[in-house]
């Protein structure tokens, strides 16, 4: 059974905390509250209601690129599988709803954000990592062209950003 997604807006409760596992795959913790504000009809003031808190994590360049950009107090739009996490400690066992997190990203009703693209071939800032040889690769790797073709219907014009011309 697959487990529940979850799609929401909710803000960090702190800063994301990144941690490499010793295979050297990046993890990073994000700490959410998802809250449920309602206006009050009597004293037009608005109120705070219900609050979930969920430890988030995601992995791998997201992880990354999440602990770079986010900090405590964003507001967030994130989407993730919910789970339960359980452990026992001094002979308590212990649960808490977690979300392994898919995509996070800064919400832009209050706030603006520049966005930069990281090219495939970088390392997401992970020190020490290396890229694996060719033949580590089991395949050749194909060079992209750093220029489109001349007849290429999606090319823009470099100086304008885009193009005049419909691409059919």
């Amino acid at each position: 059974m697959a487990l529940p997604t979850m799609t929401g807006v909710g803000r960090l409760t702190n800063d994301p905390e990144l941690r490499f596992t010793p295979s050297s795959k990046a993890v990073a913790s994000i700490p959410l509250a998802f809250n449920s504000r309602r206006l009050n009809q009597q004293t037009q003031q608005w109120e705070d209601g219900d609050v979930l808190y969920v430890r988030g994590t995601a992995w791998e360049r997201l992880a990354e690129n999440a602990a770079e950009t986010l900090e405590r107090g964003m507001e967030v739009i994130v989407t993730g599988e919910l789970r339960t996490e359980s452990w026992e400690k001094d002979g308590q066992k212990h649960e808490r709803t977690a979300l392994l997190i898919r995509s996070i990203a800064p919400s832009l009703a209050f706030a603006t954000a520049k966005v930069t693209k990281v090219a495939s071939g970088q390392n997401g800032g992970q020190p020490g990592a290396q890229r694996p040889a060719q033949g580590q690769q089991g395949r050749a790797q194909q060079s992209r062209p750093s220029q489109p073709p001349a007849d290429d219907p999606w090319a823009v014009d470099a100086a304008k950003g885009y193009s005049d011309e419909p691409p059919f």
